[in-house]
């Protein structure tokens, strides 16, 4: 498996890996938030020309997962991370992330649906921690 950076061409692949990995989310998250494709792309369009910048995993000639980073001044946030469905639990997410981590001396933030178990339970084994909501309220008016 190798990481690279993604670029306009892969924008197709993106999508499809963003929109297949978020069914999780269906009956997971709040109803209202829930809807087909779960990211549009003019929607995922967006977010790239706001700055997250997508980072891939190839297995052979094939991109199976993508995770996004966006400088915000004095932290990196990770953005967008999924790995296609029939790919998941090979380390994918871990490399993606270890490898996004190397990229930065700056506090890294996740976020993510605080139903979204699985996904908790991933970045926690992965050294990261859960904030209260007092400081996620901080940061988000930061």
């Amino acid at each position: 498996m190798m990481i690279r950076p993604c670029g306009a061409q892969d924008i197709p692949a993106i999508f499809s890996i963003i929109n297949d990995a978020a069914r999780a989310y269906q009956g997971v998250i709040p109803a209202d938030c829930w809807h087909e494709p779960y990211m549009p792309l003019d929607e995922l369009e967006a977010e790239i020309s706001r700055g997250v910048v997508f980072w891939g995993c190839d297995s052979g000639a094939e991109l199976v997962g993508v995770m996004g980073v966006q400088d915000r001044g004095d932290v990196t946030l990770i953005r967008h991370a999924y790995v296609r469905t029939g790919q998941r639990r090979k380390g994918i997410g871990e490399k993606l992330l270890r490898h996004l981590k190397a990229t930065t001396t700056k506090p890294i933030l996740i976020g993510t649906w605080g139903t979204a178990t699985w996904a908790l339970r991933f970045y926690e084994k992965n050294g990261y921690r859960l904030l209260t909501r007092r400081e996620i309220d901080r940061l988000l008016r930061t």
